[in-house]
């Protein structure tokens, strides 16, 4: 038999496995019977959300009494970036929030008062810069000469644009 004719591997369907045990919302599920052979998130990730939210593990001052006095080294700030639009999402962008998140829990876990403050784009420079570059490109224009009102509505469209992409 030559490798030109081979037969594709029929894909095997993952099981899906449930958490059977009943769980009081905001209560930690019971984990000590057996656990499945594969990674199933369903199982993995019954109640936990709820249990971490009733736990009060969301908010930056978990674990303590008295937030007045807090010590600098006590503390854990992060602040991202603002987010732009100035092109479509990709998975980097999903890989950059997890291990932001993942950092500040790790020192949330560590009793540290931690907050993680998404930033927000206030002027919206790197946007302006990527439009009008792209109105350059198919327009020969400069944003001076569309006037004020006509960029900003081309702005907006370049918006809408990556949103349908997105989503």
């Amino acid at each position: 038999m030559d490798k030109t004719s081979k037969k594709p591997k029929e894909k095997k369907e993952k099981e899906v496995i449930m958490y059977e045990k009943n769980i009081t919302p905001g209560e930690k599920k019971d984990i000590s019977g057996p656990m499945p052979d594969a990674y199933s998130p369903k199982y993995v990730e019954a109640a936990w959300y709820a249990w971490w939210e009733k736990s009060g593990f969301f908010k930056p001052e978990f674990g303590r009494t008295d937030i007045s006095n807090v010590k600098n080294e006590d503390k854990f700030i992060i602040v991202i970036p603002p987010p732009n639009v100035t092109g479509s999402l990709h998975v980097g962008h999903a890989l950059t929030s997890a291990i932001e998140d993942s950092i500040t829990r790790w020192h949330r876990m560590k009793g540290k008062m931690t907050l993680w403050n998404p930033g927000c784009d206030h002027a919206g420079i790197a946007t302006q810069v990527v439009v009008e570059k792209k109105i350059w490109k198919e327009q020969q224009k400069r944003r001076h000469d569309l006037g004020r009102e006509k960029f900003i509505e081309e702005i907006w469209k370049w918006k809408e644009q990556l949103v349908q992409k997105s989503f």
